[in-house]
């Protein structure tokens, strides 16, 4: 997977020798030699990963960092600090203003490719949701709150920790106190489907398990739908680069080296709760979203263009099964007149009310859709045209048998609704489905409303 990669440090030997080997991996590279220049490259280039030397005169790594976490065009793209300061304290700042990672010079070529590549995995799925979020604003979807990295991290977080050593969770707990609900598991090579069981923010996974390899529990995580996208960070030995690698090359987000610091821990799980919360809203939008593209405002029915979308698909399976596929397509009678009576508030919530009851008069396996103004069109599968015409009977019955109470000043309204019914034919077209169902509903509106015609191909 190839990147822009932003270089920055203020010494030139040091940016043309990780330029050099980022371009050997078929990377794009640029290049900043001070704070402020690489915030001016960021803001015009927008690179997919950044690079950043922590001592740099005037403003150090760690401000540029801030900043760049700090702005929300920007919090998104991973930082990775490149440094000859080996103390964890120093890891923790740098954490804690907002670095994805740390790697310590002279930087080993296979740890800087593996965490240029997981990192860069994660800003691509970033900006797909992102991507996502503002066509869904740009089509008038725009949810009330645009979500952002948080500064803090969350205290309700769901953490499972997987390993086999019970004095090794006692220190985690005690690290972690006060993040969120724990969940210990010791091993086992199960322990990737019982993490399906529940909805984790992150598993953290020791790799330096005896009786049970957390490389193939990271593989079996990353496979399944439920853990896909849920964080995993990995306890590794120090020194164990090959495992490492390994693991950021399956997916794996971070990882801590043994012996374990307790704020670096602390610091780079929050990093990882801060991250899936965020992602939790960009997937949140993005589905509401779709219902919202998909579905009609008023009544909580799937729109016109849904239904005609799927009903090809559908007619296409009916007509390949030989099985007949059927539509009633209905029209509320005399609406107009609600509405120049009671106004368009009543009108909606009879629409609203008309919706509830066609849901529970048809199946699971139907589509119901309003169709434009009054009119609404159930889509039946594998339904014969007596089957459609008897549903479509018992809906127009409990319609006007049962007035609509809508708050009208004289009480519930009676109203009733016109049904037309067609089945298809081999070869038939949807718009010519759907026409001989509207044919069919004229006629029933030409024979004095409230009943139930069938098309004239079908009787």
């Amino acid at each position: 997977m190839t990147a822009r990669v932003l270089v920055v440090d203020d010494v030139p030997p040091n940016v043309k020798l990780l330029e050099a080997k980022l371009t050997s991996e078929y990377f794009d590279v640029l290049t900043a030699f001070s704070g402020p220049e690489a915030l001016d490259v960021i803001s015009r280039e927008h690179p997919d990963i950044i690079l950043l030397d922590v001592m740099m005169p005037g403003m150090d790594g760690f401000e540029v960092c801030r900043r760049i976490k700090a702005d929300p065009a920007t919090a998104h793209i991973p930082v990775v600090m490149v440094t000859a300061l080996d103390q964890p304290s120093d890891r923790v700042a740098g954490l804690e203003a907002g670095a994805d990672d740390f790697l310590t010079k002279p930087v080993q070529d296979l740890a800087l490719f593996a965490r240029v590549r997981s990192l860069v995995r994660l800003k691509v799925m970033m900006d797909e949701l992102r991507n996502r979020e503002a066509t869904g604003a740009s089509l008038g979807w725009e949810n009330e709150e645009e979500p952002t990295l948080e500064v803090d991290a969350p205290t309700d977080g769901s953490i499972l920790i997987v390993d086999e050593q019970e004095r090794v969770m006692e220190r985690i707990a005690r690290a972690l106190e006060g993040v969120g609900e724990l969940t210990f598991m010791a091993g086992g090579e199960d322990a990737a489907e019982r993490a399906r069981e529940k909805n984790f923010d992150l598993i953290i996974v020791s790799l330096t398990m005896r009786n049970t390899d957390g490389l193939r529990v990271c593989s079996k995580l990353r496979s399944f739908e439920e853990t896909r996208h849920v964080p995993i960070l990995v306890m590794v030995d120090d020194g164990n680069t090959k495992l490492l690698v390994r693991a950021l090359e399956m997916g794996v987000n971070d990882y801590v080296v043994r012996p374990v610091d307790r704020m670096e821990f602390l610091a780079r799980v929050k990093t990882q709760l801060k991250r899936k919360r965020y992602a939790d809203k960009l997937w949140e939008n993005f589905h509401l979203s779709m219902q919202l593209a998909t579905t009609d405002a008023v009544t909580g029915l799937y729109n016109r263009h849904y239904l005609t979308s799927h009903l090809e698909t559908r007619l296409q399976a009916a007509q390949k099964s030989g099985k007949a596929l059927s539509v009633l397509m209905m029209d509320i009678d005399h609406f107009k007149k609600v509405n120049d009576t009671y106004g368009h508030a009543v009108g909606d919530l009879v629409l609203k009310e008309f919706a509830n009851r066609i849901g529970k008069n048809i199946r699971g396996v139907d589509l119901a859709a309003r169709y434009g103004g009054e009119e609404f069109v159930v889509m039946m599968p594998e339904t014969p045209t007596d089957w459609a015409f008897m549903i479509g009977d018992r809906l127009r019955q409990e319609v006007f048998d049962n007035p609509f109470d809508v708050g009208a000043a004289d009480g519930p309204l009676t109203i009733s609704v016109s049904i037309g019914v067609a089945t298809s034919d081999e070869g038939q077209t949807p718009a010519a489905l759907l026409e001989a169902a509207d044919k069919a509903l004229y006629e029933a509106k030409e024979n004095g409303r409230n009943r139930v015609i069938i098309a004239e191909a079908n009787r």
